[in-house]
């Protein structure tokens, strides 16, 4: 539904790199110049030690960009990864297990409601800017969805739906959490440059958690889910080791207005009315942004076609004659090139800027939804049901590199955790609502008309792209 979240050089070392290395040359051609200032071989000798120095300087400065780069995406890509994973397993593994289990479709489309944790996490992202670390936050998640997951692959074969779906819940629970922590961290720990810099990285590993999560349905229809639920549980555990060793510590600027550490609070205050105060000064900062009507109209209906179209996608490629196994095929296939899709989206928005990119690519999205009228209306044969998928999940990619950038420039200082949480947040609301019907609609009107409404369900996006802040 939200298909997350998000180009992969930083370019805010550019600068700094240029004047160091012209620091250090100058420092070298005053350390290495002669006290005589006459005669040719003086002169030269001050070159060649001016150029040595240089060329030094500028092999140090490369490599230690080039080091610090190669850190950071190896950072970005791990949490993006971990974060796309249980986000994965809440809807389209959930999604998929339920539809394996013969539910209808009134009661698959109501597994969109997993969607609930996301809607309502901005409800307690204050707590991440306020108590504790993102970082700490991050990995306490990760370590709580591995549990959770041990307890779904315990339990997946077992007959019992009600606790299969309730452990569901609790694993998007951990999820949303987890989500407002990688966020948050990412936010920290880069600045505006680097945010969009590394947009397309973040996205096309959020994604790859998306193809694992059609991996582990194709697995499941070959072993069990139970199984697929195992191999998840072990790769958060050893996510959550690798960040608790290796993330970097960034300095966190505070929230204004804050209080320091330690600092006693203001005479005559009441501790529960300053502690309310902080509590609501991150939504407050976030509706005090310019045009902010506008923005919150876009960030909820962008992706409401989209939601639709995703929540009986399933169905309808079951409908078109796949099994579980081959629906998790063609699931992975779409996902290859949504995370193609990301990544190109994230360089054409570096090269010519959100300004000019968000309505042409909203406009993309929008039309790529027909490519599901025509799957539903014509019932191709499975070479063409793969390729309308593919094309259809290549232009969602592109569509959410937007969105994620849209999102990161509406954050500001101080309460990133709190503002990315908001606006994602608001953005899953269209996601939740428009899946939780999808199945009662379907079943009423027939595929084929059920994504003609998701097609025109993406419009007022579309529409509104041309009214948004567009830095």
């Amino acid at each position: 539904m939200e298909a997350a979240v998000t180009s992969h050089k930083s370019v805010e070392t550019a600068a700094p790199a240029r004047a160091a290395l012209s620091d250090q040359g100058a420092e070298a051609a005053r350390r290495g110049a002669p006290a005589v200032t006459s005669g040719v071989a003086a002169a030269s000798g001050a070159a060649v030690t001016s150029g040595a120095a240089a060329a030094s300087g500028a092999a140090v400065t490369s490599g230690a960009a080039a080091e610090r780069a190669a850190s950071r995406g190896l950072w970005i890509s791990s949490t993006y990864f971990a974060e796309g994973l249980p986000y994965a397993i809440a809807h389209k593994v959930a999604g998929e297990f339920f539809t394996a289990a013969g539910a209808s479709l009134q009661i698959i489309g109501l597994v969109s409601l997993y969607g609930l944790p996301w809607n309502l996490k901005f409800l307690w992202s204050p707590l991440v800017d306020l108590h504790g670390s993102a970082r700490r936050w991050l990995v306490g998640a990760e370590i709580a969805l591995a549990v959770i997951l041990l307890g779904l692959a315990a339990t997946a074969e077992s007959g019992a739906l009600g606790l299969v779906a309730a452990l569901f819940g609790l694993v998007a629970v951990a999820a949303a959490t987890h989500d407002i922590a990688v966020d948050g961290f990412y936010l920290q720990a880069l600045d505006k440059d680097a945010q969009a810099a590394f947009s397309g990285l973040r996205v096309g590993a959020y994604r790859l958690a998306l193809l694992a999560g059609a991996l582990l349905v194709a697995f499941a229809g070959w072993a069990s889910f139970g199984a697929s639920f195992a191999v998840a549980a072990a790769a958060l555990a050893l996510l959550a080791g690798a960040h608790a060793m290796g993330l970097p510590r960034p300095a966190v600027a505070p929230a204004p207005g804050a209080t320091a550490p330690g600092a006693a609070t203001a005479p005559g205050a009441a501790p529960g009315a300053a502690g309310l105060r902080r509590y609501v000064e991150p939504f407050r900062a976030f509706l005090r942004q310019p045009r902010i009507a506008s923005s919150l109209a876009f960030i909820l209906c962008y992706r409401a076609g989209d939601a639709l179209m995703f929540a009986m996608s399933s169905p309808l490629l079951k409908d078109l004659g796949l099994d579980t196994a081959a629906r998790g095929n063609v699931a992975g296939v779409g996902t290859v090139a949504s995370i193609a899709g990301s990544t190109l989206g994230g360089v054409l928005i570096k090269r010519w800027g959100l300004a000019r990119t968000i309505f042409p690519i909203a406009l993309l999205q929008s039309l790529a939804i027909l490519l599901y009228v025509a799957l539903a209306g014509l019932r191709p044969a499975l070479p063409w049901i793969v390729a309308l998928v593919t094309l259809e999940q290549l232009a969602a990619g592109i569509g959410t590199a937007v969105l994620v950038v849209f999102l990161m420039r509406r954050c500001v200082d101080g309460y990133k955790s709190s503002h990315f949480a908001i606006g994602s947040a608001l953005m899953s609301v269209s996601a939740t609502f428009a899946g939780s019907v999808s199945g009662y609609l379907a079943a009423g009107v027939g595929f084929t008309a059920f994504f003609a409404i998701a097609f025109a369900a993406s419009i007022p996006g579309v529409v509104l792209s041309r009214w948004v802040p567009r830095e």
